[in-house]
């Protein structure tokens, strides 16, 4: 009986050392591209195109930095990524919230038709609604402004989908409770409905700030000034017809990066916390 008590926390413990040994390597091979990107970013050009590749330079070069950061109007384009990651993170907020509420606590006909026809929109690809998003804000005459940048994201499905599922599970009876203390739907869903969401919409105000900061193929196609540039699109001044100043470029890549890792490290518990209460999976 011993024996086999003995046996059975051996195997026990050999699970969780694979199982510390996996995250272990998970955490390495998500880790390792921030390592690199930091490492060149310190290398001279020949240490950065070296075969076999240097792991990290003899000689600091944090020069780099300061040329990355001289090389192109970096603040100008920080100040564009900050206001459109700002509108259209708020515009997205409000849209999914009322939008929410309607398919959630409202009874109208065809909810449950139209629900699920937006739903559908979810699985198609960006590629595909692309092109049809230019020409529409081409006829509009929004091609090179901010309105370019701001409009086509404005509103998402993925953020009401997620804002309804917040909704549902908030019970009826608080509905009835504040009908009968006179509250009307506009301040049942202000009062009782967001705050009681407040995790939810965190999560999404999250998600929408980093795939806006992190947008590069969108502002490419729609903005020609050099004014109207986001930062992940400002990269490109680090490629020439000589070839790519690649420490630069990753010094430059770091600028990009760090504020959204710091915004994600501190805040990533909101976006757990958000998919959990909604009961989104997976």
């Amino acid at each position: 009986m011993k024996k086999n008590q003995s046996s059975s926390k051996i195997q026990q413990k050999i699970k969780v050392w694979f199982l510390y040994l996996f995250l272990i390597i998970g955490a390495f091979t998500m880790l390792f591209p921030f390592f690199w990107m930091i490492s060149t970013s310190l290398k001279n050009q020949y240490e950065a195109i070296k075969i076999p590749p240097i792991i990290w330079p003899k000689q600091l070069q944090f020069s780099n930095w300061a040329e990355a950061w001289n090389a192109a109007p970096f603040i100008r384009y920080f100040i564009n990524s900050v206001s459109v990651a700002f509108i259209t993170t708020t515009a997205q907020i409000i849209t999914a919230i009322l939008a929410a509420f309607a398919f959630s606590k409202m009874i109208f006909y065809g909810k449950n038709f139209i629900f699920l026809i937006l739903l559908g929109t979810m699985m198609v690809p960006f590629e595909m609604v692309l092109v049809p998003n230019f020409v529409t804000l081409s006829n509009l005459g929004m091609i090179d402004t901010y309105w370019a940048l701001i409009v086509p994201w404005m509103a998402n499905f993925f953020a009401v989908y997620t804002m309804r599922q917040a909704f549902a599970g908030i019970p009826d009876q608080l509905y009835y409770a504040a009908k009968v203390d006179g509250a009307s739907d506009w301040q049942y869903l202000w009062k009782v409905l967001v705050p009681n969401s407040r995790s939810s919409i965190t999560a999404i105000a999250l998600i929408q700030v980093i795939a806006s900061w992190n947008s590069f193929m969108w502002p490419l196609i729609v903005t020609n000034s050099t004014n109207l540039r986001t930062l992940p699109v400002g990269l490109q001044a680090f490629k020439s017809d000589a070839g790519v100043q690649y420490p630069e470029l990753m010094a430059a890549s770091t600028f990009v990066i760090l504020p959204v890792a710091i915004l994600y490290f501190v805040f990533n518990k909101y976006i757990v916390d958000g998919f959990t209460d909604t009961g989104i999976k997976g």
